[in-house]
């Protein structure tokens, strides 16, 4: 026999009204929310692939100017120096736009905001394309890198409108996109350079963002949810600051020196801005980014691993083109054209793309931890193997192959990690923040394998040329940065039971699904009603356990019933919100069992004072153990 409590809002402990003061209001939808989310064919087969897509075109972006690097000085006719800034300023752009994209998308709508980064891509690819001097090229490559917030924000659209069964093989897909796009992107730059007009590469780029922003207009509606509050512009431009001069030195050290002046100035003068950066976001209701969030243990954890993948990723990157395109008469050098050396580089991004079905299958079993680490696994036996398989073309393409497999599972394991431990509200920021590690990672595998390759280089005819042991000591850091990353994730949380929802994603079908699985099981249920006692359809209802942290979440049907299971006994605080509504939470307490407890949520009346007396007045039942 069950016994239902009405709980109001009124009974709400201090301590708790304290945790809502400084949480986000993720759990409810603003006024301007689209009361209905999409369905049916709205989040049906043009989603996925259509984001992906975007994905793929950002990597394009990225790596289409890598075949004619080395010719950059020629064509724009200046330094050596000089011409990596066209580089270094999308990289730099990249890093910025990326975690300030996400935020926006949370606040004003994710499709937007990947429709306009990617009007900012063509526009900056249209530029670039029509000049061959130095500054306007750098202003092009510039707005280029805006492009880079379309991660992201395609991650936080399939987390707002896919059914969970769908989410995990579709973040897969959309992680492993870049890698997807970088290496068919590679022979085919590689082609046209060699058989066209260098700026058809622009071109080319601006012609599939047009493309991409039309399919995206067609085939991807609008997310509904919506974070609470205003844009943080002092914090979006600290953290630009910061990150500025944090990677400018990263990216320049080899060319500056590591222990010049300016290298240790620019570090230090990054880190002064950051810590400053980092105390102002705590004072803000509002933050560009919740460190409180970011610094829970499966968040900081998933950010510093993302980085030790970022580094793994990227030294296969350049490594193995050099040693494919070195002449044979270096005595390891494997003698092949551009063409064909991008040809063998781009199985690491197909077998990516292919490992997302397997990701999907081995995280819904075993959870994302455990295929970050298998994913870092394979990745360290790759390098291994790597070591002794650099004698032949082939050998480079096995290489590919494997470390591919590895960093698609490593890569489509970081977004469900991230995603299942922040709010919804939150993860196009916090998928931004953790793409923004990853950045962190290839550019310092960019800056370490590059002054490596070029202390080991030997010089014939004033060439310098990298040789073997560079090579080998590259994929050696490599592997460094990958057990470490594996040791990082020993650390991660394990995955929760099967009765909590590890990812959410909030598809009317999926609510369905969830509250009938659960309602056969222990664990709370009830209604939530409004302060006339109707029942209040598509509230948010959230469990939060004993350590604050998020237990399980769900919508109410249009009956306005809810029900979470329990991942253990103790007790817990039941927090419910819905547009026109106060929030409201409660305490209650269950013993783990498959019985279930009934309990009722009444929302106030918007703007309800909800102070309490200075002494305790809990209501008799409040904690209700079943």
């Amino acid at each position: 026999m069950h016994t239902r409590f009405i709980l109001h809002a009124s009974t709400l402990p201090d301590l708790f009204l304290i945790f809502l003061a400084w949480r986000p209001p993720s759990m409810t939808h603003s006024s301007t929310d689209r009361p209905d989310r999409p369905s049916g064919a709205a989040t049906g087969g043009a989603v996925v692939p259509v984001l992906a897509f975007a994905g793929i075109v950002v990597a394009v972006m990225q790596t289409l100017l890598v075949p004619v690097i080395k010719d950059l000085p020629v064509l724009l006719d200046t330094s050596p120096g000089n011409a990596t800034w066209v580089l270094t300023s999308t990289l730099l752009s990249g890093a910025v736009a990326t975690p300030i994209m996400g935020r926006l998308g949370d606040l004003y709508g994710k499709r937007r905001m990947l429709l306009f980064s990617l009007a900012v891509m063509v526009l900056g690819a249209l530029i670039s394309g029509f000049t061959s001097a130095l500054v306007p090229m750098i202003v092009g490559r510039t707005l280029q890198g805006f492009a880079m917030g379309a991660i992201p924000l395609g991650i936080g659209l399939m987390r707002d409108m896919l059914p969970r069964e769908r989410l995990g093989s579709a973040m897969a897909l959309m992680s492993s996109s870049i890698g997807v796009g970088g290496g068919l992107a590679l022979p085919a730059a590689a082609l046209v350079a060699q058989h066209a007009d260098w700026h058809a590469l622009y071109f080319g780029s601006a012609a599939l963002g047009v493309l991409c922003i039309v399919l995206t207009l067609v085939a991807v509606p609008e997310s509904p949810m919506r974070a609470k509050g205003t844009f943080d512009v002092a914090g979006a431009l600290g953290l630009s600051v910061g990150l500025v001069l944090l990677l400018l030195p990263i990216t320049k050290g080899s060319d500056w020196g590591w222990t010049a002046g300016r290298t240790l100035g620019l570090f230090a003068a990054a880190l002064l801005v950051l810590l400053l950066w980092g105390l102002m976001e705590l004072r803000l209701k509002a933050p560009l980014v919740d460190l409180r969030t970011t610094a829970r243990r499966e968040v900081l954890l998933t950010n510093l691993v993302s980085v030790m993948v970022g580094v793994a990723f990227y030294a296969v990157s350049l490594v193995l083109p050099q040693l494919l395109q070195l002449p044979k008469s270096t005595g390891y050098g494997l003698g092949q054209s551009m063409v064909v050396a991008g040809l063998c580089v781009a199985p690491l991004g197909l077998t990516m793309m292919l490992t997302a079905p397997v990701y999907a299958r081995l995280s819904a079993r075993f959870g994302p931890k455990v295929t970050l680490i298998l994913g870092m696994l394979v990745i360290a036996v790759g390098y291994g193997a790597g070591l002794g398989l650099m004698s032949a073309p082939w050998q480079t393409v096995l290489t590919s192959v494997v470390l591919g497999a590895g960093i698609g599972l490593a890569y489509s394991s970081l977004p469900a990690l991230i995603v299942g431990a922040v709010p919804a509200s939150e993860t196009g920021a916090a998928n931004g923040l953790n793409t923004l590690a990853r950045s962190i990672g290839t550019s310092t595998s960019s800056a370490v394998i590059g002054m490596v390759l070029a202390n080991s280089a030997t010089h014939t005819d004033g060439v310098a040329l990298p040789t073997m042991h560079g090579f080998r000591v590259s994929f050696l850091i490599a592997t460094g940065a990958v057990l470490l990353g594996m040791v990082l994730a020993l650390f991660l949380p394990g995955r929760r039971p099967a009765t909590a929802p590890v990812l959410l994603a909030d598809s009317e079908e999926d609510a369905a699904l969830r509250r009938a699985r659960e309602l056969l099981g222990g664990g709370f249920r009830g209604r939530v009603l409004d302060a006339a006692g109707l029942p209040v359809p598509r509230a948010r209802v959230t469990l939060i356990d004993r350590h604050g942290r998020r237990a399980g979440a769900t919508l109410t049907g249009a009956d306005g019933s809810y029900a979470l299971a329990v991942p253990a006994e103790g007790p817990y605080v039941l927090a419910a919100g819905a547009a026109g509504h106060g929030p409201h939470a409660s305490r209650a307490t269950h013993a783990g069992d498959d019985r279930a407890v009934d309990l009722d949520l009444a929302l106030p009346l918007p703007g309800e004072d909800r102070s309490l007396p200075g002494e305790d007045r809990s209501l008799p039942g409040e904690t209700v153990t079943a």
